[in-house]
C-alpha cells in the first residue's frame, strides 16, 4: 500500500481550510485551537510544504494548501459518504435536495414532480438555503445554486443559464397599457424590480433589458414595484401586480398556460448559471443522476399558442 500521510491531519487541515480559523476548526473537532495548529504541522512537515500563511489569529492557505485541499475535501467526503452507507445497510431512502429560495417553487417542485414518477416511494427533504452550505456535513445528496463557484472540492454539472424577458398577465396589460405603443412608454409605477440583494451584482435589471432592446429607458426601482425574489416576481406578474422580467425557466408554465405573455422577444442572459454540486460518492446515484437529468433540461423554443409580442 502506499505510504498515506497522517489522516487526523488531513482531517484538521480539510475544516482549518474550510472555516478559514484553527479556532472554528477546533470547536468542530471538538479539539483546542493547540491541538489543530500541531497537527497541521505534522501534516506540512510530511509534506515539505507550508500549507498556511498564518498571521495572528487570522490564516490563509498557501499555493500548496490551495493545490491539495479539493482533493482532501472530496477524499473525506467519499469516505464519510462510505461510513454512511454501511450504517444505513446499503440501502438510500431518502433523497436530499438543497436550493436557493428563488428556485424552490417554480423550477425545483415540478421537476420533482416528474423524478417521483419514476421512484414513487422515494422519501424527499428539500431545504430551502441560501450559500454557502455544508453539503458534506449537513448529508446533502445536492446542492443547487446560482454560479459555478461556490463548492470547488464537490463535482459541478451545469444546469441551465437563463435569460430574463419581460412578463405581464393578459388582462393586466390590456387594462393599463393605456394604448402605449411599447414598453417604452408604459408608467414607471407599473414596473415589477427584483431586488437580488448585496450578495449579487451579475443580475439583470430593467436599463439592462432596454438597453439590449435599444432603448436608453432606465425605470426608477424606487417608483415602481419591488419584491426580493425572482419567483416572487413571477407570481405577482401573474396576480396582476404588474410588469416582470421574468426568468425564461421559472415562468415557462405560467406562460404556457396563457396565465402570462411574454410582452418581446429580447432577453438578456444572467450573469452565472445555475449549477448543481454533489460529493463524487453520490453522482453515480440512480435518484441523483436522474434529478441532475431533468434539472438540465431547459424550457421549449416555444411558448406554445402564447408568442411573444415586440412591446419595445
Amino acid at each position: 500500500m502506499e505510504k498515506l500521510p497522517p489522516l487526523n491531519a488531513v482531517r484538521a487541515f480539510e475544516v482549518a481550510a474550510r472555516a478559514g480559523s484553527f479556532t472554528l476548526a477546533a470547536t468542530e473537532l471538538g479539539v483546542s485551537s493547540a491541538a489543530v495548529s500541531q497537527q497541521i504541522r505534522n501534516l506540512e512537515n510530511w509534506f515539505g510544504k507550508q500549507l498556511f500563511v498564518r498571521s495572528g489569529n487570522r490564516i490563509a492557505l498557501t499555493d500548496a494548501g490551495h493545490a491539495i485541499y479539493p482533493q482532501t475535501a472530496r477524499a473525506l467526503g467519499d469516505i464519510a459518504a462510505i461510513g454512511r452507507r454501511m450504517l444505513e445497510g446499503g440501502l438510500r431512502t431518502r433523497l436530499v435536495v438543497s436550493v436557493p429560495f428563488s428556485l424552490a417553487e417554480l423550477w425545483l417542485a415540478p421537476r420533482l414532480a416528474v423524478l417521483l414518477d419514476a421512484f414513487p416511494r422515494m422519501a424527499i427533504d428539500v431545504r430551502v438555503e441560501d450559500d454557502p452550505v455544508d453539503v458534506v456535513r449537513q448529508n446533502i445528496d445536492l446542492r443547487v445554486s446560482y454560479g459555478d463557484y461556490h463548492y470547488p472540492a464537490l463535482r459541478m454539472v451545469r444546469l441551465v443559464h437563463d435569460d430574463v424577458l419581460p412578463v405581464v398577465a393578459p388582462d393586466f396589460w390590456q387594462r393599463h397599457n393605456n394604448g402605449a405603443s411599447g414598453l417604452a412608454e408604459v408608467h414607471e409605477s407599473l414596473f415589477i424590480h427584483t431586488n437580488w440583494g448585496p450578495n449579487y451584482a451579475s443580475h439583470p435589471s430593467w436599463a439592462d433589458w432596454f438597453a439590449a432592446s435599444g432603448g436608453s429607458r432606465a425605470p426608477d426601482p424606487s417608483h415602481g414595484r419591488r419584491v426580493g425574489l425572482s419567483s416572487l416576481a413571477i407570481a405577482s406578474a401573474r396576480l396582476g401586480l404588474g410588469i416582470a422580467l421574468g426568468q425564461r425557466v421559472m415562468a415557462r408554465a405560467d406562460l404556457e398556460a396563457g396565465h402570462l405573455i411574454a410582452l418581446s422577444s429580447v432577453s438578456v442572459r444572467l450573469g452565472q448559471p445555475y449549477c448543481a454540486f454533489m460529493a463524487p460518492a453520490k453522482a453515480e446515484r440512480a435518484d441523483v443522476a436522474g434529478l441532475v437529468e431533468l434539472l438540465s433540461k431547459t424550457a421549449p423554443s416555444t411558448w406554445g399558442s402564447r408568442a411573444p409580442q415586440d412591446r419595445i
